[in-house]
């Protein structure tokens, strides 16, 4: 069912007893030392210059949403308000907007893994903004890719943390996938799973909880037979105002920003 990219980063010495010639010699070495004195004093006026210019840029870069945060160097993405639908999907930014697009995905998926990698940053921008609301329904198919079900246990954690506090989701999201296993191996335990909701925010103990009891299995089951046989093809599977993307721009960085703002139009 899944496509990868196919579609499932001197001294001087004067050497002279005359005075004057000793005193022309220690006034020279005197203004030597003045002149290399003064050059230190530009170089490191420069360089903390620089550096403050370099620490307002990187400020400047968090706050909208373009810079990095962490050792992995993962996007700092925008904060959006987002909420869980009656179907079990969520819903990052107003539902409203003029734009509406929709993922479907498997967090076991590698192409699932290209596409948030390419694109999550330029849909939680277009959610921020209000130019697009990103409903993001994911999905579990492919726990034949690892030996211990990682695709239903994620599925099942990804409902857990919509559920505590759908605004974290995209930045739980994209560690998700940063972290995806290799398929045909173990997947991460459901001690990872709570490691990863633990760093993006979903410290509450009854997200760990339903993380290892798998509590939204079920919701999770069903999302996966609705979709699976309404005739989808694969994932991802992204679509603007209903139309399914078939372009490079899935997997192109930053590509569905310019099939948003077409939209938007």
């Amino acid at each position: 069912m899944e496509q990868t990219s196919e579609r499932h980063v001197t001294t001087v010495s004067t050497g002279s007893k005359n005075p004057l010639a000793a005193a022309e010699a220690a006034d020279k070495k005197r203004k030597l030392a003045i002149q290399v004195g003064v050059a230190a004093v530009l170089v490191a006026l420069v360089a903390a210059i620089g550096i403050g210019i370099a620490m307002n840029r990187s400020d400047s870069d968090t706050s909208t949403g373009s810079g990095t945060t962490g050792a992995e160097g993962l996007p700092t993405l925008p904060a959006t308000v987002g909420s869980v639908t009656p179907s079990g999907s969520v819903l990052i930014g107003n539902p409203d907007a003029k734009v509406k697009v929709r993922v479907v995905a498997d967090l076991q998926c590698p192409a699932c893994k290209q596409f948030e990698t390419a694109n999550g940053l330029a849909l939680a921008k277009a959610a921020a903004e209000g130019t697009a609301s990103v409903e993001y329904q994911i999905i579990s198919f492919l726990d034949k890719a690892s030996t211990n079900q990682y695709s239903s246990r994620a599925g099942n954690a990804a409902y857990c943390v919509a559920r505590s506090d759908a605004n974290k989701f995209p930045n739980w999201l994209q560690l998700m996938f940063h972290r995806q296993p290799a398929e045909g191996g173990a997947g991460l335990s459901n001690e990872q799973l709570v490691a990863i909701a633990n760093e993006t925010g979903y410290t509450d103990p009854a997200v760990a909880t339903c993380i290892n009891d798998k509590a939204m299995v079920d919701p999770l089951t069903k999302t996966t037979q609705t979709l699976l046989t309404s005739g989808l093809k694969g994932t991802p599977s992204v679509f603007v105002d209903g139309e399914l993307i078939e372009s490079n721009a899935v997997y192109t960085e930053d590509g569905l920003a310019s099939v948003i703002a077409d939209a938007a139009k």
